[in-house]
């Protein structure tokens, strides 16, 4: 609603300065004004699309603005945001790669084309990309992703110190704090990855991944009692099935079988994965 009154504005802004001019100015004038006006625009509806706007709405609208303007470079990576959003990083890579190919090309463009390689699954391809980032870029995205590469490698030592870099560069580090404590699960250090995950919820509460992942580690170490973090009841019902199913893993069949039945009365509807889960339990009990 905000643009029609910019452009008036606008507009009757020009055309007041163009009263002031001699009349073989004019044109150019109320031109130049329109010209400023339709940037302003466009880059508003940019952002927008970038943020707020349906990932696949801003796909469709970024595409025809490349379209229109193939050199614009802005445009395209705007293209490759939105494809990212839109869960296609496929199409995605082909993008980020135009995009460092050009000669506007810069660091954060090359970071863009790894998480969108990572995404798409090609990690090699991902790493030689990174390993062209310039050192002194030093941001919290290229280190996250560093560490997630280092984390594929198994190369834990290095996977640590990116993660901690990360950490650093963020005032809200509730998402790497998670990535890097299922880094600590896969290596089977249950108690540094109970730790992360723990202050992975400090700073992101509603954070459910950290939440289903603390209690991974904590059953892991054969604690089946849910830690005492924020959740609401179809979430308490989410994190017993896990505890429960953790614990049937483990050997701990009774133990596990309760922990389904409580998931299952927990839920406030019908939880049918929990269910089946428990069904499966006893019929294989009851026929062995």
């Amino acid at each position: 609603m905000r643009h029609p009154i910019l452009v008036t504005l606008c507009l009757g802004s020009a055309m007041a300065l163009s009263a002031c001019q001699k009349p073989g100015d004019k044109g150019e004038d109320v031109e130049r004004a329109l010209a400023d006006v339709n940037v302003i625009d466009e880059s508003n509806l940019n952002d927008i699309m970038l943020t707020v706007g349906d990932p696949g709405e801003a796909v469709a609208y970024f595409k025809r603005a490349v379209a229109g303007q193939p050199d614009r470079i802005d445009l395209q990576r705007g293209l490759g945001q939105s494809l990212v959003r839109a869960k296609q990083p496929t199409e995605a890579v082909g993008v980020w790669k135009k995009v460092v190919a050009s000669s506007e090309a810069t660091a954060e463009d090359r970071v863009s084309l790894a998480d969108a390689l990572i995404r798409s699954g090609d990690w090699d391809q991902a790493e030689t990309v990174l390993d062209k980032v310039p050192p002194t870029h030093e941001t919290y995205r290229r280190y996250r992703l560093e560490a997630m590469i280092a984390d594929s490698n198994q190369e834990w030592k290095k996977a640590d110190s990116f993660y901690q870099t990360a950490v650093g560069l963020t005032t809200n580090p509730g998402s790497v704090m998670n990535n890097w404590g299922y880094s600590k699960l896969t290596r089977a250090d249950y108690k540094g990855a109970e730790k992360l995950f723990s202050q992975a919820l400090e700073y992101d509460p509603k954070l459910f991944t950290a939440k289903n992942n603390l209690v991974l580690a904590r059953a892991a170490q054969r604690k089946y009692d849910l830690p005492v973090v924020p959740m609401t009841q179809v979430e308490r019902a989410q994190l017993l099935h896990t505890m429960g199913l953790s614990a049937i893993k483990r050997g701990d069949v009774a133990i596990g079988k309760g922990l389904l039945r409580e998931a299952i009365d927990t839920h406030p509807q019908h939880f049918e994965a929990a269910t089946r889960a428990l069904q499966a339990l006893e019929n294989n009990v009851s026929n062995g």
